[in-house]
């Protein structure tokens, strides 16, 4: 089956209802059939549910929608974001181990890798996505890690991942781990380059409306193994009702990513040709400093589009207030659109010297392209810009 059959299809085995839809499991354990079966399951000779904060029906179905999508062996599904983001570097590595990152990463993960790893003995170099000749230079004799995110939140630098696993062949022993969640296993595959985990926010384009927080690393089999080993003893497990929910979501996610996309790369051009911005940064733009290598590795540009108004800071709280149609949060890969400024929330944790570093200027605005009709959101956008002034 082709992908978008597979994330219909894919469902967890039907009970004796002979049900359509799959059932929630809202159950916190499982019964064994006798206790030869639940001594067999534990030592893991054979395959089985034991209790939910290991694995259910629900998280395995999504598990596998996901897997079956990015082309994985396997996955882990997670509370949120940045739980699998977390579990993605504390499930497999130590004290003495370091990470080489590309600098242009979510905030929080820049947190992660700056104040609260080193703190066991975990330490990090930044790395430009602008400059990845500088990536060589960086890994050290104790470099376990090379982590990235292509699109980068939010100033839509791309890392080429035919080159980076190219790299990873000079250093077969370094895990290469992906943040995947702005292109979306739809738009882009990181694993059939050579990427060995990739990490997603299920918060964001799988579910698509805003409802529930998720997150999901796939990749090789043998390194999900030792990060279930982190997670069954951490305990930041999905639930099952938002894994059901997010299971449901994306079989629609095809579907939505094209809309996303369509009209994400509208507002871009439409961004473009104001005189009230600076600069626009849409990874299928041609302008975009990086457009040949978006071509050729993403399906298509994605819903996120990054914009410098002209006035700094001021302006760009002017232009926000000024939005009408379009809601101001943080929150990205809703089905409506979304506006925020990077500078003040998302990344202000992070100095104006490392914002500048990666691409957040004071007048920065991110906007997460949502399904309205398209001459809706334009609209809304324009004059915004033209109030603000």
């Amino acid at each position: 089956m082709k992908e978008e059959s597979k994330l219909i299809r894919t469902q967890a085995a039907r009970s004796q209802n002979r049900e359509h839809s799959v059932p929630l499991y809202l159950t916190s354990s499982f019964i064994f059939d006798d206790a030869e079966q639940g001594r067999a399951i534990f030592a893991d000779e054979i395959q089985g549910n034991i209790y939910s904060r290991y694995s259910n029906p629900n998280t395995t179905e999504f598990i596998e929608k996901v897997c079956a999508l990015e082309g994985a062996e396997a996955g882990l599904a997670f509370s949120s974001g940045m739980a699998a983001v977390f579990a993605s570097f504390a499930g497999l590595l130590k004290s003495g181990d370091h990470v080489v990152a590309f600098r242009s990463i979510f905030g929080s993960t820049h947190q992660l890798l700056t104040t609260l790893f080193p703190r066991w003995g975990i330490t990090s170099t930044y790395v430009d996505a602008a400059n990845p000749e500088g990536l060589e230079a960086a890994i050290q004799e104790n470099t376990k890690m090379i982590f990235l995110e292509t699109p980068s939140n939010p100033g839509l630098e791309l890392v080429d991942l035919e080159w980076l696993c190219k790299i990873k062949e000079k250093y077969p022993n370094i895990i290469i781990n992906v943040d995947n969640c702005f292109a979306t296993p739809y738009l882009q595959k990181p694993i059939a380059y050579g990427v060995d985990i990739v990490s997603h926010s299920a918060t964001k384009y799988m579910d698509g409306q805003g409802r529930v927080l998720g997150g999901i690393v796939a990749g090789k089999a043998d390194l999900i193994k030792e990060m279930m080993f982190f997670i069954r003893h951490t305990g930041p497990a999905m639930s099952a009702f938002n894994a059901w929910l997010l299971s449901k979501s994306l079989e629609t996610l095809p579907v939505r990513m094209d809309r996303h996309c369509s009209n994400a790369l509208k507002v871009a051009e439409a961004l473009e040709a104001s005189a009230e911005v600076e600069v626009v940064r849409y990874p299928h733009l041609p302008s975009h400093p990086q457009y040949d290598l978006a071509k050729r590795q993403m399906k298509q540009g994605g819903g996120i589009v990054t914009f410098v108004i002209k006035g700094g800071f001021e302006r760009a709280k002017r232009f926000l207030d000024a939005l009408e149609m379009v809601l101001i949060s943080s929150n990205l890969g809703d089905s409506r659109t979304i506006a925020t400024h990077p500078a003040s929330t998302t990344h202000s944790k992070l100095s104006e010297e490392e914002r500048k570093q990666i691409g957040i200027f004071p007048g920065s605005i991110r906007i997460s392209v949502g399904l309205e009709n398209i001459d809706d959101i334009v609209e809304d956008i324009s004059k915004a810009l033209e109030v603000s002034r």
